[in-house]
This record gives structure tokens, C-alpha cells and sequence, in this order.
């Protein structure tokens, strides 16, 4: 593994949209690094920015809802997540792992700190919870990528029983 392309996996699994969903196919498929390594890199990776969220999600949300743009911004992506952490407000410090732990779009770490800011969750509470979330969701997504086809088609299959159970529930 070169420095570029550990720094690719690492940064990858940083960001907030790819996190552990993009970070470990990189690793794994592209780069062809080994598995327990692209694990390890990426879920470092994807918990380097969770207490820099959880400690500074209030002070930076205050100071931004002072421009009325970024104020509309805030409240709308709050709003959402609002609306998708049900289960979260429901159970909690459980609900949070949960949460986090199911890897589809808008439920990782990133949401997960959102969340446990909206329910004012203590830190060490919202950070164990969000870890252990993304060691799940780094298991699961680590499981598909080694399957291969068969578990984009596992993933598929899942993702479509999911979104069909959600529009039945709304």
C-alpha cells in the first residue's frame, strides 16, 4: 500500500457523503490492498471527525445562524435529520449505534453526530455509540466488498426491501 493510496482509503472514509460506503471498496477493490488493513485505515478515517462534530457542532451551528443563508441551510438539514432519526430519539444511545451501523446513504457517523447533537447526547455517550456503530457498518460493508457481486446484489436486494417497508410505513 502506498502513502497515496492509504491516504486515499483514510480520507475517503473522512468525508461525509462516501465514509465507510466508498472508503472500503477503494481500498479493497481499486487499490487491492488487503482487507484487514483498508478496515482498520478506514474506520479510523471515518471517526476522525466525530468529536471535532460532537465539540463544535453547537458553537459553529450558532454562529452560522446569524446569515440568514446559512441559517435556512441549517434548519432544513436539521429538519432531515430530524425526520430520519425516529428510531435514534426513540432508543437512544442503541438507536444511535443503530443508526449509524446501517450503511445506506445518510446514516453514518456524520448524521449520527448530527443526531446526537440534536438530542443533546453527553459526548463520551454520542462517541461510543457513533464507534460502535461504525465498526458494524465497517464489518458490513467490509463482508459486501468481499463477496463481490454477489454482495452488491446482497446490498441491492436489501436496499430495495428497505425502501419498499419505509413507503409502506409513510
Amino acid at each position: 500500500m502506498t502513502l497515496s493510496e492509504f491516504l486515499q482509503v483514510f480520507f475517503t472514509a473522512a468525508a461525509p457523503i462516501s465514509e465507510l460506503r466508498g472508503a472500503i471498496p477503494l481500498g479493497i477493490v481499486t487499490h487491492d490492498i488487503s482487507w484487514p488493513i483498508v478496515f482498520v485505515v478506514a474506520i479510523a478515517g471515518n471517526l476522525l471527525p466525530i468529536p471535532f462534530l460532537l465539540l463544535f457542532l453547537d458553537p459553529m451551528t450558532r454562529l452560522l445562524s446569524k446569515i440568514k443563508l446559512f441559517e435556512r441551510i441549517i434548519n432544513w438539514f436539521f429538519e432531515r435529520t430530524r425526520k430520519r432519526g425516529k428510531i435514534v430519539q426513540r432508543y437512544e444511545t442503541i438507536g444511535l449505534t443503530l443508526f449509524v451501523a446501517v450503511p445506506l446513504p445518510i446514516t453514518g457517523a456524520w448524521t449520527g453526530s448530527i443526531l446526537a447533537f440534536l438530542l443533546g447526547l453527553s459526548f463520551w455517550r454520542a462517541f461510543i455509540s457513533i464507534a460502535l456503530g461504525v465498526l458494524i457498518a465497517g464489518a458490513i460493508v467490509t463482508a459486501l466488498t468481499m463477496i463481490g457481486w454477489w454482495g452488491a446484489v446482497i446490498a441491492g436486494v436489501g436496499l430495495c426491501v428497505i425502501a419498499v417497508l419505509a413507503m409502506r410505513k409513510s
